[in-house]
């Protein structure tokens, strides 16, 4: 191999170097990253979307599964696994034209994603892949000339994108002819070859070979509800993919939590244990990573559309639950929550599965089975969120408002499901009692109730909510839920589902956002609110389709495009370089809370090793913040293990509880040893007055800036601490 290594530091030199002029140093990074460029083939996505026909369609749809997914996964993994240093990184001399790059060389994404988008145009508009072809060997050719790449990569990277673009056309028209006539007859009939993509007038005409279609109808519903079920499965595996590829680390909650996780209890300082729970079984199966801590979030959400779209096939229609779970899915309040591990995602389960065994229960022969599970499963959303509690005040609404279901206030099923989950709150009770009543104490200053009322936070409070409420539920989306509720109250005694639908969600949501009048509500406290609230979109636009859907359609469109690209973005925000330039600024980038904590705690453990050398004492951390606490403990290298029985992590000891690691064992018997302080700020402080007199002398070792590139993600600020007394 190494003539052929040789070979390749060769050339790269040559271009690198040799063929350096003035406009190549202006052009190649306007080829590698420009801004108009990336932003004229969105305009081309959009053509392709809007005015490319069924042919179009297929392209982009493929190009995007393809190319934003397959090869995206595939790069990142190949990346990772072959390891190969960048140019700059290992050779002397090498001209940085635009900067250096992030991550490994080989092979080179820029050149794979153009070969593997222009493989999958070849199929459908030939003449235009081959006029893209020279553009794509210039981005190629850009890496190497920018110094961020050596040929090999740029070669690697051209044969993986045709491979996966063009083999992966093939293979998925292949599925099609094998799966399409079973499982899809009539869209198959419709439309035989994703290559041609032609469509047939007439799909209901004979095919030789193929069995006729009897019943139509019953065809197209059990075609939505299999759609349904490859999209739940497909979403799955690409939020598996995502959480296990590294693209973004624990949030300051989840490590908080994860610590919670190695001390199991009946409850916590501020929340329920399901969390807790959770976290073990997700870490036990896959060990002490972020896979482990975040597995059942994305679980969670396939249980959850699993659900619905039976639900809705049973109830409404196959095909406005397929269009449920599209919607919901570019919401990004419920993006978030199928990869974040936090509280929500369990509750929204345990109050959707709830909302739908209660359709059943509030029937006019409804049994009390089923009002029996929907104590089990209030019960258990109690155990994820205190909230939980909430939804029996929307059963008891639709009880009093629908005149059918008023007789089950005379039956037992509503109270043995009422008493079923006040029994699942006794090990939080149990726990409260055995710690004076905390949660308590910390739900009021969470309300708002331990502070006085002020005039002039109503406003600011108020409009918090509403802006991060319309943002966080899409606001295409947002603005007709609005509508459809209006509707549906409107004609309230005509669709006991609608109202039911309406019952479970309007009421959370109406109480929080008036609530803002008294103290800020946080937008995630609505969570269980928003899945019902767009079952009353759906449903609605569902049975007024035939009326008014050329009016919907241009909102079902713009909300699907819109949304999808917030959620796009929310799950890698550096796209936005792509088309602005340059990055989001650090305090904008809503990933900032999930990047570069591992890198703060290799800084931290440098200087701890530094100080342990010097000193030769053993040297513990405390943090300042419980959310810092965790990172630390998840991060810092060789403490994950040690977390539970021998931790040198602590949070600072404080005169009362003020999170849950007051009821861990703190650092008094380190009598004698160092410490590092260590405070995420943005200026520097002076060291707090009970960190000095803990100590015998703090020494401040100034700032420490955690970058991403140019970017300043996170500032810390480090105190040694000598002589613990």
């Amino acid at each position: 191999m190494n003539p052929l290594l040789h070979l390749d530091e060769a050339v790269f030199r040559w271009i690198n170097q040799a063929l350096v002029c003035r406009p190549l140093d202006g052009l190649m990074p306007w080829v590698s990253r420009s801004p108009v460029l990336a932003s004229l083939i969105l305009l081309l996505a959009l053509g392709l979307l809007l005015k490319g026909g069924p042919r179009g369609r297929i392209c982009l749809a493929l190009a995007v599964l393809l190319v934003g997914v397959v090869n995206h996964e595939l790069i990142g993994w190949l990346k990772a696994w072959i390891g190969r240093a960048r140019p700059f990184e290992t050779l002397e001399e090498v001209r940085l034209v635009a900067g250096p790059a992030n991550g490994n060389s080989m092979p080179s994404g820029h050149t794979a994603n153009w070969f593997a988008a222009l493989a999958v145009i070849f199929w459908y508009y030939r003449r235009t892949a081959i006029a893209l072809l020279p553009l794509a060997a210039a981005v190629g050719f850009s890496r190497i000339y920018l110094g961020v790449h050596y040929p090999s990569d740029v070669l690697a990277g051209a044969l993986l994108g045709v491979i996966v673009g063009g083999g992966g056309v093939r293979v998925l028209e292949w599925l099609w002819s094998l799966v399409g006539p079973r499982a899809f007859p009539l869209w198959w009939r419709a439309m035989p070859s994703l290559i041609r993509a032609e469509i047939r007038r007439d799909p209901l005409a004979p095919v030789p070979g193929q069995k006729p279609v009897r019943d139509p109808d019953a065809a197209r519903e059990h075609q939505w509800l299999r759609l349904g079920y490859l999209f739940i499965a497909g979403m799955l595996l690409l939020r598996l993919a995502y959480i296990a590829s590294g693209v973004i680390e624990l949030s300051e909650d989840e490590a908080y939590q994860w610590v919670w996780s190695k001390h199991l209890a009946l409850s916590y300082y501020s929340k329920p244990p399901m969390i807790a729970w959770l976290q073990w079984a997700g870490t036990h199966l896959w060990g002490d990573t972020e896979l482990g801590v975040r597995f059942f979030s994305p679980v969670i959400t396939a249980a959850l559309s699993l659900a619905l779209l039976r639900f809705f096939a049973r109830e409404v229609s196959a095909r406005a639950g397929f269009f449920l779970l599209l919607c919901v899915s570019t919401a990004p309040i419920i993006s978030v929550g199928s990869v974040l591990m936090t509280i929500d995602p369990p509750l929204v389960l345990c109050w959707t599965l709830a909302m739908l065994h209660g359709w059943k229960a509030v029937q006019t022969h409804g049994r009390t089975r089923d009002w029996l599970w929907v104590g089990v499963w209030s019960g258990l959303g109690f155990l994820s969120k205190y909230s939980a509690m909430l939804q029996w005040v929307s059963f008891f609404l639709f009880l009093g408002l629908w005149p059918n279901a008023r007789r089950h206030l005379r039956r037992p099923g509503p109270w043995l499901a009422v008493l079923i989950s006040l029994v699942a709150a006794v090990p939080v009770v149990v726990w409260n009692a055995q710690h004076d009543w905390i949660t308590v104490t910390h739900l009021q200053d969470r309300a708002g109730l331990t502070h006085a009322w002020e005039a002039r936070d109503v406003f600011r409070y108020f409009s918090e909510f509403t802006g991060a409420t319309l943002f966080l539920m899409n606001p295409v989306f947002a603005i007709a839920i609005g509508w459809a509720c209006v509707q549906v109250w409107r004609h309230r005694r005509h669709d006991a589902l609608l109202m039911y639908f309406l019952a479970m969600g309007a009421p959370l949501f109406l109480g929080y956002w008036l609530y803002t009048v008294r103290a800020r509500v946080h937008p995630n406290w609505i969570a269980p609110a928003i899945i019902p609230l767009f079952c009353v979109l759906v449903a609605y636009a569902d049975s007024r389709w035939r009326e008014i859907g050329s009016r919907l359609r241009p909102w079902l469109v713009a909300g699907l495009i819109f949304g999808g690209f917030m959620v796009g973005v929310l799950h890698e925000t550096r796209w936005v370089a792509l088309f602005a330039g340059r990055p989001l600024p650090a305090k904008l980038d809503p990933l900032r809370r999930v990047r570069q904590w591992s890198d703060a705690a290799r800084v931290v453990d440098a200087e701890r090793r530094k100080l342990a050398q010097s000193d030769g004492k053993p040297v513990f951390i405390i943090a300042d913040h419980y959310g810092l606490t965790g990172e630390l403990s998840f991060y810092l290298p060789g403490h994950r293990d040690r977390t539970r029985d021998d931790p040198f992590v602590y949070y600072q000891i404080m005169e009362h509880p003020v999170n849950q690691f007051w009821f861990y064992p703190d650092y008094r018997d380190r009598v004698g040893q160092n410490a590092l302080y260590v405070v995420e700020n943005k200026t520097a402080i002076d060291a707090p007055q009970n960190i000095l007199a803990e100590f015998n002398s703090v020494t401040d070792l100034g700032m420490f800036d955690i970058q991403d590139g140019d970017r300043v993600m996170h500032r810390i600020q480090i105190f040694v601490c000598r002589d613990l007394r």
